[in-house]
C-alpha cells in the first residue's frame, strides 16, 4: 500500500509542478497548439494555449513508478517494460507536436509516420513481454483462462500492437475538450489500480505475480493524470497534445494485456470506444451518402453536444460521471468473476 500511495503521491506532485513550469517556458517562447479549422466556434478564444502538456504526465508516470518501486528495491520487467512504453508513445506524440508547432498548422506527422512510431512502440512491447515475463499469451476477460483462447507468441504479439494502436487513437480523439481526456482517464487508471492490487492478493487465482507492480504503474499514470488536470481543467491553461493521449492510450493498452483483462478495457474505458466508434459511424455515412447525410453535427461526439447546445463544462462533467459508471461496472465484472471462479472458496 505504501508504494501505491508513493506512486500516487510522487507522479500528481512531478505533474502538477512540471505542468506549471510547461505553461511557464511555452507561453514565454509563445509555443501553442494550432485549432483544427473543423470544431466549434467556441473553440477560437483558445488559439494561444500551450500544448505538449503530455511531457508533464509522462515525466510524473516515470518518476513516480521508479520512487515507488525503489522504495522496496523491487522492479519487475513488465513494470519496466510498460513504463518504457508510456514514454515511447510519448516521444512519438511530442514529434507530432513539434511539428504542428513549427508549421503554424493543426497537422504534425503523416499518418503514415506516426502509425510507424506507435507501431514500434507496439511491437517492442509486444516482444520484451513474451521473451522477458511470463505474461499469459490468451485472449482474456478477467482472467487469463476464461475464454481460453490461446493466441501464442506471435498471435498475442499482433494481438497487442491491435490493442495499442486502437487504444491510444481511441483517446487522442477523445482530447478535444478541456480535462475531458485527463479526468477521463484518471478513473480509468484507478479501476486499474484496484484490479492490480487485487491481483497482488490472489496471485493464485490469476496466475500473475507482478500485480502490484501493476498497480503502480496505474497508480503513478492516475497521479500524473490527476496533477496535470489542474491547470487542463476547463479553461485549459495548457493542452496535453498528442504526447499525453499517445502516452494514456498506451498506458491503458498495456495495463490490459499485462493483467489478462483485455476484454474488460472497452467496458472501463467505454467512453473512449464511444467516440472512436461515433468517427467511424460519421466518415461511413458521410462516404455512403457522397457527403450528403451526417449522423452527428460534428465528430467524436463530444462535439455534437456541443453544437446541440451543452456548455463545454456540462458536456465534461456527465462524460466523467459515465466513465465513473463505466469503471464501477467493470470492477463489479471483475469482482463477480473472480467469486465465479472459487476465488474466496
Amino acid at each position: 500500500m505504501i508504494r501505491l500511495l508513493l506512486a500516487t503521491g510522487i507522479a500528481s506532485l512531478v505533474s502538477l509542478v512540471g505542468t506549471k513550469l510547461l505553461i511557464t517556458a511555452l507561453t514565454r517562447r509563445k509555443i501553442a497548439q494550432p485549432i483544427h479549422e473543423d470544431v466549434p466556434e467556441g473553440h477560437i478564444v483558445k488559439v494561444g494555449t500551450p500544448t505538449m502538456g503530455g511531457l508533464a504526465i509522462v515525466a510524473g508516470c516515470v518518476v513516480g513508478y521508479i520512487v515507488s518501486d525503489a522504495y522496496d528495491g523491487v522492479f519487475t520487467w513488465t513494470g519496466i517494460i510498460s513504463v518504457l512504453a508510456i514514454a515511447g508513445a510519448g516521444v512519438v506524440g511530442f514529434l507530432d507536436d513539434w511539428i504542428k508547432i513549427r508549421n503554424e498548422r493543426n497537422l504534425g506527422l503523416s499518418k503514415r509516420a506516426k502509425m510507424l512510431g506507435l507501431l514500434t512502440v507496439a511491437v517492442g512491447f509486444a516482444v520484451l513481454m513474451v521473451w522477458r515475463t511470463n505474461v499469459h499469451t490468451t485472449i482474456s476477460f478477467t482472467q487469463w483462462n476464461d475464454i481460453g483462447w490461446n493466441l501464442g507468441k506471435v498471435g498475442w504479439c499482433v494481438w497487442a500492437v491491435l490493442l495499442i494502436a486502437a487504444s491510444s487513437n481511441a483517446v487522442n480523439l477523445t482530447d478535444g475538450l478541456d480535462g475531458l481526456a485527463a479526468g477521463s482517464a484518471a478513473l480509468v487508471f484507478g479501476a486499474y489500480v484496484v484490479i492490480g492490487y487485487w491481483i497482488f492478493r490472489h496471485p493464485g487465482v490469476y496466475g500473475i505475480n507482478v500485480g502490484l507492480d501493476l498497480a503502480v504503474v496505474a497508480a503513478a499514470m492516475m497521479g500524473a493524470c490527476a496533477g496535470f488536470l489542474w491547470w487542463n481543467a476547463a479553461p485549459a491553461r495548457i493542452f496535453m497534445g498528442d504526447t499525453g493521449s499517445l502516452a494514456i492510450g498506451t498506458a491503458l493498452a498495456t495495463l490490459a494485456l499485462s493483467s489478462s483483462t483485455a476484454l474488460l478495457l472497452p467496458i472501463v474505458g467505454l467512453l473512449f470506444v464511444v467516440e472512436t466508434a461515433s468517427v467511424i459511424l460519421q466518415v461511413a455515412s458521410f462516404r455512403a451518402t457522397k457527403g450528403k447525410r451526417r449522423i452527428f453535427r460534428m465528430a467524436p461526439i463530444h462535439h455534437h453536444f456541443e453544437l446541440i447546445g451543452w456548455p463545454e463544462t456540462t458536456v465534461i462533467i456527465r462524460m466523467w460521471m459515465v466513465t465513473a459508471a463505466c469503471t464501477l461496472t467493470g470492477l463489479g465484472l471483475f469482482y463477480r468473476e473472480f467469486i465465479r471462479s472459487g476465488g474466496l472458496g
